[in-house]
């Protein structure tokens, strides 16, 4: 915390403390007038971990006396909010006014949808998400439309996503909009195109420092390498074995290779882990030791030895389920030798998984049984139909080239306008080369639209136009709350009987409420900009009585008195898409969200896996154990469930006849049934999953429809398709 400036890797294990020491270094920067408040960069990967960094830091400086620095003037934040915050500035440099939209994963799907219809390019061939997924990934590695083919060879599909690239962004720029991975990428085009501005941030920020380094893409790299500039102080705090989000671009590399680009630094590692039993560490340096590409170094701990790991072996994923439901029971039966109750609450708890797919049936188990649980991941506030709906209202009168949130709002709240007039307002844009907003307001010149339907859009018009006047005229509070009676929502609801609905709509305007009393002048904008980069992990409620629920992706940062992996089995965990052509650089990405997970266990670990497991539409096939559950020390296990010679000898080929089931990485956002994904229906059109249940040929869908309502469905004859 006290080495002198130049550049700095602190490998971090888990549980080490690497917020105390980010926090502390920030702290002593300042009081030891090394460096002013102003003039620190401080860069995290969620907004939780920034506000709990600020927090600290104000905690620290206060013990100090005679320090009076506030927190304010730190530049503390993600790397969305910052670029975010660089862009605000000079976006117009770029050709976008600062108004700019963000678009998230639903916005970019439905911008691409008609990208694709519009160059005829078939679904079978390249879905919207595929491509989404393929651009996100291009401007992760900082690749362009136009140097699309230095880094990839040229084919059909590569040709056809090189061109949807190009389109798509021509798109976001005439609909003054940017998406996620725009915000990494257009500060590094403003640094490349106008070097004073970057000489500008390379000044005020004389010192850079990076929480979960591992995690960064070769975008975020650039960006912090442009910055240190010439001076090179970059303080990074990071885990190599923590290293999980392969899948949406982050490179390990950057945190292997530190020290070749920056031969000067020192490195200092911690090893002393402060949250999990001696067993629970030996377990999980047992595993990634396998790993080749990784950093030498072993946690340790002065806590007890603790219980050793206790491996579950289920019949089924039904039975899983319920074992697990089981051990929580027994869990809060347990007495000390005293005599004494553990005093266990509901919240210790966690159950991870691999994939979102596998909660389902955990879920049904804890329902029944009056266990209350929180799901991390699900299907977020802020992407409920009618909390977008407005958000949309919110986005259009901010930046009025936002086609698609126009899109989404002339037709909401139901004024007969439909898509084929819709689709001649887009038409009529492009041929007179202005935004859609603007064509609504010439919609009197298209002959090709009835009179009829030319005055609702123009009374359309005038009602967003009401609303561009009094944004600067009455409080964010008091215009929302003008703008959802004047849409006569609630009212709509209410004969509907759609009570959650309402509740979701009052919780909207208490959020604004909320942000403007804690942010004095808060605007549109400012608004729209929280809601965009905001994550699941930010709305956990840590104080609330529930058995936690999510991915071991999601997981990352958190920690558990007790936790449960379940559905080890190879194919599930470790997650291999296309086994054959599987790289070892795979394998050990996977090895490492193992290592994530056994590390989030504070006491006591289980380890799950099935015999058998259902696969929708592919029936039910066997399962081998983990390669992990073989790579544990056995010495650590609890009495274990199954003899050695049963887990699986990834060396031996399985039978034909007992293949394992091919699973889907979620993390991509791969087509899967479950609660949150958009279906098409051949009569209802196009909706939103609200709840499943059973599986195979019986498994039924519970679809909120955006203009027939909410209809039950059972998935193997109810012509759904999922987009």
């Amino acid at each position: 915390m006290q080495t002198e400036l130049g550049p700095v890797l602190v490998l971090a294990g888990a549980g080490s403390g690497k917020t105390r020491v980010l926090t502390h270094r920030i702290a002593y920067l300042i009081q030891q007038n090394l460096v002013p408040a102003e003039n620190i960069l401080a860069v995290t990967f969620t907004n939780k971990a920034a506000q709990e960094m600020r927090e600290r830091v104000q905690r620290s400086l206060a013990n100090i006396p005679g320090q009076h620095t506030s927190t304010s003037k730190l530049w503390l934040g993600t790397f969305h909010s910052i670029c975010a915050r660089m862009l605000r500035l000079d976006a117009d440099r770029l050709g976008f006014s600062r108004q700019f939209s963000i678009y998230d994963t639903e916005d970019q799907i439905a911008l691409l949808r008609r990208i694709l219809e519009e160059m005829f390019v078939p679904h079978e061939h390249l879905s919207a998400n595929q491509a989404r997924h393929r651009i996100s990934k291009a401007k992760n590695g900082f690749i362009h439309p136009e140097n699309y083919f230095d880094f990839y060879r040229p084919s059909q599909q590569e040709d056809v996503i090189a061109r949807v690239y190009e389109v798509y962004q021509q798109r976001l720029r005439e609909n003054n909009a940017m998406d996620f991975d725009d915000l990494l990428l257009k500060p590094l085009l403003l640094f490349q195109q106008y070097p004073e501005i970057l000489q500008n941030y390379q000044r005020r920020f004389r010192y850079i420092l990076v929480d979960e380094f591992q995690d960064t893409n070769r975008a975020q790299y650039i960006w912090l390498k442009a910055l240190a500039g010439a001076t090179r102080h970059l303080f990074v705090v990071g885990d190599d074995d923590q290293s999980i989000y392969r899948w949406r671009g982050a490179e390990v590399r950057n945190i292997l290779d530190f020290e070749n680009d920056f031969p000067e630094c020192k490195i200092f590692r911690l090893e002393q882990n402060y949250r999990s039993t001696a067993n629970i560490l030996a377990a999980a340096h047992s595993v990634i030791v396998n790993n080749k590409n990784r950093m030498s170094k072993q946690l340790w701990t002065r806590r007890e030895e603790g219980e050793r790991v206790i491996v579950l072996a289920a019949a089924n994923e039904y039975h899983e389920a319920e074992t697990m439901h089981d051990k929580i029971r027994e869990e809060f039966g347990r007495q000390s030798a005293e005599g004494r109750n553990y005093g266990r609450s509901f919240r210790d708890f966690a159950i991870l998984y691999r994939t979102n797919a596998q909660s389902r049936l955990i879920e049904d188990v804890l329902r029944r049984n009056g266990i209350p649980y929180i799901i991390i991941g699900g299907l977020r506030f802020y992407e409920r139909k009618e909390v977008k709906d407005i958000l949309a209202y919110l986005r259009v009168i901010a930046n009025p080239a936002d086609g698609v949130s126009l899109r989404r709002v002339i037709n909401f709240p139901l004024r007969g306008i439909g898509d084929a007039t819709i689709n001649k307002l887009e038409q009529f844009a492009q041929s007179q080369q202005i935004t859609t907003f603007q064509a609504v307001e010439r919609a009197a010149e298209i002959a090709s639209i009835s009179a009829g339907l030319r005055n609702k859009i123009l009374e359309f018009h005038r009602f967003l136009n009401k609303y561009i006047q009094l944004k600067n005229t009455l409080s964010l509070p008091e215009w929302c709350n003008a703008l959802v009676d004047d849409l006569n929502l609630i009212q709509q609801l209410k004969q509907e009987d759609e009570q959650e609905r309402i509740e979701n709509i009052r919780e909207l305007m208490l959020a604004i409420s909320e942000f403007a009393a804690q942010n004095p002048g808060a605007t549109i904008d400012s608004f729209l900009e929280r809601v965009a980069l905001i994550t699941d992990i930010d709305n956990w409620d840590t104080k609330g009585n529930a058995v936690t629920l999510m991915t071991l992706h999601s997981a990352k940062g958190l920690e558990f008195p007790i936790v449960f992996i379940a559905g080890l089995e190879e194919g599930l965990f470790p997650l291999l898409r296309g086994e054959e052509n599987a790289q070892e650089s795979d394998l050990e990405e996977e090895r490492r969200l193992f290592y994530v997970g056994v590390t989030r266990a504070q006491e006591k670990l289980y380890l799950s896996y099935s015999q058998a497991r259902s696969r929708y539409g592919n029936g039910t096939h066997h399962c081998y154990p983990s390669r992990f559950l073989a790579e544990l020390d056995e010495r650590l296990l609890k009495q274990a469930v199954v003899r050695r010679q049963r887990f699986y000898d990834y060396e031996d080929e399985p039978e034909p006849d007992t293949s394992m089931p091919v699973y889907e990485d979620e993390s991509q956002e791969a087509g899967v049934v479950r609660p949150g994904r958009w279906v098409m229906h051949t009569s209802f059109g196009r909706g939103r999953i609200v709840s499943v249940d059973g599986s195979g040929d019986s498994m039924k869908v519970t679809v909120h429809f955006e203009d027939a309502g909410q209809k039950k469905i059972l998935v193997k004859y109810g012509n759904l398709r999922l987009i």
